[in-house]
């Protein structure tokens, strides 16, 4: 009945798959009724455990849909390959009557369940797939008013898949929601037996066996119970409701264990006691005392939708969850920039947490459709490599942080942590009860750590919608003078410009909360790169640290501080802490290499910035600091085609611009030099570029009145990448002037 594409949304960014009607079916009035009937379902659900319509429509005589785009197999693909197992069984049935339970409740009934139908991604998610036979029943005046007859089905009509079928479907009478009840009996029984529930010879005596036969128990008492009651060929007696159903099934999978484990009594009672008494010896060895759960993780949420659109909230949550939960006494918490290594992978948390030195993992998995959030979170005891508690939240996205707080609770109770009548840490705050400012803040961060120019600039964006809903929010002020700070490092905008609106966010940032180490890490920035008040710097990068020992910023930042006061040593050391608290930061691991590029240990710090390369071969400023090593040994080619890569990658950078410049010059290449200069002050009439860049140009050409001059204009503008010219081998060259030394005592970078 259907063609599906996979195609590319160019505009938001995503893969998504494009149904549409086959050209040999276009005219077709009853393909065409189920196509529209399929697609006027879907859009008016939003669950997780559905399909995702996206857009519908038709173009030159073609309908489509597009729909999310799912990668994993179908459920009669998994049952072909090998035995599902009861506790799977039962995750899968508990998500399929979720899905069904949501479309009931806007009055639509499916008609068509089997496993062709329903679908498991790669991450475990189960979907319900193809409502192309579904009814509609409205359930509000507006869906009465925009139904048509289409919804209907004219009675004496036999529509469904022959064996799992309901009675009522057989005999051609209209089907309601206990009918796609009975279908999803034949799903459970097939899964848990492992053979159909009406498999016939034949398409007559399947259809009679649905109207008069049972299927065979499965030798499991608890969950015949359940199968008999989905299966019931009277309507009235089977589960009312797919909701009575969902219940039934969780209720089954806490039962006590000995009704779940039929399958394996099979195997005789003779083995069964020889696997009871090999595990209580093994448990008896492996429960040695093995310390308090005293430390966790909290890895990165998994994505369900596998868009870019909802990171904000994969990222975010786990990170506020790690920054609440960090202040319970005696928990040791992994830093957020550790843990998120495990960002996009398929994570055994057992492993993990191993790798990491923890007791306990926490994982999670968001999804958000429409304004439906839902969250599953599963605690993990590393140790043991046993669940300690798992939950699944469906709320309305206005309380996600009070899921979060339900979170922690959770966590904190599972773990047990608190001695009777030991006093807490001072409690985290939320900083606002205002869930749209909570979720901009988020994105907020999200674009922040992304370190482009376009990103920066989203990120302020976000961060001061945050602020318009809600003007007390002191994370918000603390993430734009974060942002702002860096705007003149990345030529967003002038020094000038940005450094004011920075100390202004400062301010208003420690108006509410002094104790934020993201703000006074933002402090020590400006005074540092702005003020060059290095002294008053190092003392707020201090109180960040304090605050904030794992502050990846902090520590990365501060390195550079001591790099500008030749304290070289300390600087690597420092860089290596932020590279500790951030393993998969590409710009701390580059920026690692870039000080030691300064710091004259240039073998060393081409390693480095090769070992970034070896995360992301597309990282710029990676390309753009070995293109600089390569400048000090001697190599102008290579150096100029690694700069030249910077450039393509950055989408023209004025620092890679810059620094190519500088290479064209070195490598005796001036025409292409002086079409650098030009390029430069073309650009200089539309948008901001520090003038350290054109020195740097200059520099490579050694024209020194000109390098002078422009270094100069760097100072008035307060330049950030003025402390580090003392350090700069390519500026070697000028030192012999008795004006360098002046620029550098004017720095206070000499005395």
């Amino acid at each position: 009945m259907g063609e599906v594409y996979r195609a590319r949304d160019t505009r938001l960014g995503r893969d998504v798959a494009i149904k549409v009607l086959p050209e040999h079916l276009a005219g077709d009035a009853q393909a065409l009724t189920r196509f529209e009937r399929e697609a006027r379902a879907v859009a008016a659900l939003s669950h997780p455990n559905i399909l995702a319509l996206y857009d519908v429509g038709s173009e030159h005589g073609v309908s489509y849909a597009v729909t999310e785009l799912l990668e994993g197999e179908t459920l009669r693909s998994r049952l072909e390959q090998s035995p599902l197992g009861p506790a799977r069984a039962i995750e899968i049935g508990v998500e399929l009557a979720e899905g069904i339970s949501a479309a009931h409740s806007k009055g639509i009934t499916h008609r068509d369940l089997k496993p062709e139908n329903i679908f498991l991604t790669s991450d475990g998610v189960v979907k319900i797939l193809d409502f192309g036979l579904a009814r509609w029943r409205p359930t509000s005046p507006q869906e009465q008013a925009g139904a048509s007859t289409e919804t209907e089905t004219e009675a004496g009509h036999v529509l469904g898949t022959i064996g799992y079928m309901s009675p009522e479907q057989v005999r051609g009478e209209r089907a309601d929601a206990r009918s796609d009840i009975f279908s999803l009996g034949c799903v459970l029984y097939e899964m848990f037996g492992r053979e159909r529930a009406f498999a016939r010879a034949s398409t007559a005596d399947a259809l009679a066996a649905i109207l008069k036969e049972t299927p065979p128990p499965l030798g499991e008492p608890d969950v015949d119970r359940l199968l008999s009651h989905c299966l019931e060929k009277n309507p009235a007696e089977r589960f009312q409701s797919s909701r009575d159903l969902v219940f039934a099934l969780q209720s089954l999978s806490q039962a006590p264990s000995r009704r779940l484990s039929s399958w394996f009594l099979r195997l005789g009672a003779a083995v069964a006691v020889l696997l009871v008494v090999a595990l209580a010896v093994w448990l008896y060895w492996r429960r040695a005392p093995s310390g308090p759960l005293d430390s966790l993780a909290v890895l990165p949420f998994v994505n369900v939708a596998g868009g870019p659109n909802l990171d904000y909230l994969s990222d975010g949550v786990p990170e506020a969850l790690t920054n609440t939960l960090s202040r319970q006494p005696k928990l040791r918490v992994v830093p957020r920039a550790r843990a998120f290594r495990y960002k996009g992978a398929q994570v055994d948390p057992v492993k993990a947490g191993r790798e990491l030195g923890v007791r306990a993992v926490l994982t999670g998995r968001v999804t958000l459709r429409g304004d439906s959030l839902n969250v599953q979170v599963e605690l993990v005891d590393v140790h043991e490599e046993s669940q300690l508690w798992g939950e699944q939240y469906r709320r309305r996205i206005t309380e996600i942080q009070a899921v979060q707080d339900e979170i922690t609770r959770a966590v904190t109770e599972k773990l047990r942590l608190r001695p009777a009548g030991e006093t807490p840490k001072r409690a985290a705050r939320n900083y606002t009860e205002n869930t749209e400012a909570y979720q901009l803040y988020l994105k907020g961060r999200y674009y922040w750590d992304k370190r482009t120019e376009g990103m920066l600039r989203k990120a302020a964006e976000q961060f001061q919608q945050a602020l318009e809903k809600d003007p007390t929010y002191a994370l918000a002020y603390a993430g734009l003078a974060e942002a702002y700070a860096v705007f003149a490092i990345y030529n967003v905008t002038s020094p000038a410009e940005a450094v004011p609106r920075a100390k202004a966010a400062i301010q208003e940032t420690f108006k509410l909360d002094d104790t934020i180490a993201e703000a006074h890490t933002a402090l020590a920035f400006v005074r540092m790169t702005y003020d060059w008040d290095l002294a008053g710097a190092e003392q707020e990068y201090a109180r960040a640290i304090e605050l904030n020992p794992q502050h990846p910023t902090a520590r990365f930042w501060h390195g550079l501080y001591l790099l500008a006061r030749h304290r070289d040593d300390e600087a690597i050391a420092e860089l290596r802490r932020a590279q500790q608290a951030a393993p998969l930061s590409l710009n701390v691991n580059s920026y690692l290499g870039w000080v030691l590029l300064l710091a004259r240990r240039t073998d060393q710090a081409i390693e480095q910035f090769r070992r970034a390369l070896d995360m992301d071969p597309n990282f710029p400023n990676a390309h753009l600091f070995l293109g600089m090593a390569y400048e000090q040994q001697g190599k102008p080619e290579e150096a100029i085609a690694e700069i030249q890569k910077a450039q393509e990658l950055s989408g023209g950078n004025l620092l890679m611009i810059s620094a190519l410049g500088h290479a064209y010059g070195s490598a005796g290449r001036r025409a292409d030099a002086e079409r650098v200069l030009a390029e430069m002050a073309q650009l200089g009439k539309q948008r901001y570029v520090a003038a350290l860049d054109v020195a740097y140009v200059y520099c490579g050409l050694r024209e020194k009145e000109k390098s002078f001059e422009w270094l100069e204009k760097a100072f008035q503008e307060h330049s950030a990448w003025l402390l580090y010219i003392d350090a700069d081998p390519r500026l070697d060259w000028l030192r012999p002037d008795p004006r360098f030394a002046a620029l550098l005592k004017r720095l206070g970078l000499a005395s």
